[in-house]
């Protein structure tokens, strides 16, 4: 069976779009269907269905899904440990990053590049959704997650953990209050997260719990475009305070969220018990004698940001 028929198959099952998936494969959407029909004509069967806007696998195809990622994952297992072997601290490492985490690895990243001069570093630049299935298919070997993971399946190494803040137009009735619950914005529309960001289904879930479905006005992956949506009157916005800490007080509000208290709690993760090339070892190694350890993060000055630390 062709892997590369199996790479399309499952890129395509992940991404919903013949489109997308050709996108991320940096191959054209006829290639990608000629690769699934040859994948079908091989089994004799069928393995992909629509429903609607939905694309989703047939009986053959789900078991085709399973076993598809445990090959690509050993293929991909294969070529790091071959890599290793013959180019020792060479070649590339892709690290999975929320467009969120930017500011915080910048110098972690910049050290990186600093002692591993022959390893190219690429960022997989998507929420922690995507992380985790890029994780599931091998194509990642490490990626920046929000915890709690299953730790069955992960080994993690804790990033930052940082409480989410209310931002608000300085104008408006949240401005000057020192804590706000969850439920009093049952009336408000928010700004969320882009897609395959796992901190819109905390707040999702978070504001079901708390009696109402949040509306949405807007989203971005953007922290910073998101505040400007907020000073425009857009909606509300919920953000780390390490972001809600860099804003101007002048146009917006900075609240404490409670009842609930939410979280953005980002870690390091990688699959347990897979093998890892020496440029994850190495990467990870100078992870755990960069960062702090304990989920808080250094500031450009090396100061530690935490709750508390204003």
């Amino acid at each position: 069976m062709d892997l590369r028929a199996l790479r399309y198959f499952v890129e395509v099952v992940q991404r919903q779009s013949y489109t997308a998936a050709a996108r991320a494969l940096f191959v054209t959407q006829p290639t990608v269907s000629k690769m699934i029909r040859q994948l079908e004509d091989e089994l004799g069967t069928p393995v992909l269905r629509k429903f609607g806007r939905r694309i989703e696998p047939t009986d053959t195809g789900r078991i085709v899904l399973e076993r598809g990622r445990q090959l690509l994952a050993l293929h991909a297992q294969l070529q790091a440990e071959l890599s290793d072997v013959r180019q020792a601290a060479r070649g590339e490492l892709v690290v999975g990053t929320p467009p969120l985490a930017h500011h915080l690895l910048a110098p972690l990243l910049a050290r990186f590049h600093q002692d591993y001069p022959g390893i190219e570093l690429r960022l997989f630049e998507r929420g922690s959704r995507s992380v985790e299935d890029e994780l599931k298919s091998g194509t990642l070997e490490i990626g920046a997650m929000l915890l709690p993971t299953d730790e069955n399946e992960y080994e993690t190494l804790p990033i930052c953990n940082f409480p989410l803040r209310l931002i608000a137009p300085a104008s408006s009735g949240w401005a000057g209050r020192e804590r706000v619950r969850l439920d009093e914005l049952a009336a408000e529309s928010f700004i969320f997260y882009g897609e395959g960001f796992v901190l819109n289904e905390v707040v999702h879930a978070a504001c079901v719990q708390a009696g109402f479905t949040p509306k949405i006005a807007g989203r971005s992956s953007q922290w910073d475009f998101m505040a400007s949506m907020v000073a425009a009157g857009v909606g509300l916005a919920l953000l780390p305070e390490l972001f809600s800490r860099q804003l101007d007080r002048s146009r917006l509000a900075v609240v404490p969220l409670d009842d609930p208290q939410l979280w953005w709690h980002m870690a390091f993760a990688w699959r347990r018990g897979r093998y890892l090339s020496f440029a994850a070892r190495a990467w990870l190694d100078l992870a755990r004698r960069t960062l702090p350890g304990d989920g808080r993060a250094a500031g450009d000055n090396g100061v530690l940001w935490e709750e508390g630390n204003r």
